[in-house]
């Protein structure tokens, strides 16, 4: 039976600031950040947006491709870092914006930047076991980073939403794949506003390894290689480390560079390599194959094989391409505005 993808979509804020403007605030070298992680700007959510607004919208987009009555998504789950309730879940406001209630399982899902391919795996086996006709997936953020940390440069926002099912699809999974270890390279305690980092460890021993091992753990699991696949996408906390990846695993450049969103987006965390995953679908053809592996810290790694269908054609351009929603009228602000915009300005009393 095939199951796999049958709508997705993604939704981008419009607002954008360069690294520039960032580090002319705190004196640092822009030319390094540029050039050593591959960054030029990323997006901002403006203070009426936070993960719920920003996983409605990108969950509309996915119900007009999927072309599915909302009441037969039998379940939703979205992934974050940045809900905005400690208790209460984003997923049934968002369920009740698209009319999916009340019959619908929901659950807001955690693990640091895989917490949407988390949402991905959980939303496709439901619908593999037949346990219910459509289940959906979202990975959203409105990432957070220090003023003055290196984070500040790519934590962005956006999301990236699936609609998983048995039909009308438009990518079918041949193939899934899960690697995960206790390496905690990035954390954030209850009640602190700003995550914390361990600086160069959270690459070799962390994304490095996660992503590689379990990019070859699913080809050796599938029988496939590099050859075998037209795209690839890896998360992107920024924009060096998927190239790095993608080079040592054997994928030329070409076949990462559709979903290489990072260096206008920034890191949008859950949704990084979702929205990745977007940006390829956007432009694949019926047949290709897509390697996608997910990275969240603490660590691990979810990874996946989509081959696209007919189907996808028909639907694509029934909601806005993720790229073009990256190019479409940006609005650069300047670092008061953002830091206004983030909240990195506090009261005493605050």
């Amino acid at each position: 039976m095939d199951v796999g993808i049958a709508g997705y979509g993604a939704y981008v804020p419009r607002h954008r600031i360069k690294v520039e403007e960032i580090a002319k605030v705190w004196g640092a070298d822009a030319p390094a950040y540029k050039k050593g992680l591959m960054l030029r700007e990323k997006s901002v959510p403006t203070p009426d947006q936070d993960t719920i607004t920003l996983s409605v919208e990108a969950a509309r987009h996915a119900v007009r491709r999927a072309g599915v009555e909302p009441r037969r998504i039998g379940a939703i789950y979205i992934g974050s870092e940045s809900h905005p309730y400690a208790v209460k879940p984003s997923g049934t406001v968002v369920a009740e914006a698209l009319g999916m209630t009340p019959e619908v399982h929901c659950a807001d899902f955690e693990f640091a930047c895989k917490a949407g391919s988390e949402g991905m795996f959980v939303a496709l086996s439901l619908a593999r076991a037949e346990e219910m006709d459509y289940a959906l997936a979202i990975g959203a953020d409105t990432s957070q980073g220090a003023p003055g940390d290196a984070l500040e440069y790519s934590a962005s926002a956006g999301a990236a939403a699936f609609i998983m099912g048995r039909d009308r699809l438009v990518a079918v999974c041949e193939a899934t794949y899960s690697f995960m270890t206790d390496t905690p390279d990035f954390w954030r305690r209850e009640h602190q506003f700003y995550p914390r980092h361990a600086g160069r460890f959270t690459g070799e021993p962390a994304y490095f390894r996660h992503t590689a091992a379990c990019a070859r753990g699913l080809m050796e699991k599938s029988g496939t290689r590099p050859d075998d696949f037209r795209w690839a996408v890896f998360h992107q906390p920024n924009g060096k480390f998927p190239m790095r990846v993608a080079q040592e695993l054997g994928f030329p450049r070409a076949k990462v560079e559709e979903g290489w969103l990072c260096p206008t987006l920034g890191n949008t965390y859950s949704g990084a390599s979702p929205l990745g995953l977007t940006a390829v679908l956007d432009v694949a053809a019926p047949g290709d194959r897509i390697l996608m592996v997910s990275y969240g810290s603490g660590s691990g790694s979810d990874g996946f094989i989509w081959r696209v269908t007919p189907r996808i054609e028909e639907v694509r351009d029934l909601a806005p391409r993720t790229r073009a929603q990256l190019e479409d009228h940006p609005v650069y602000i300047d670092y008061g505005t953002y830091a206004k915009f983030r909240g990195k300005i506090r009261k005493p009393c605050e």
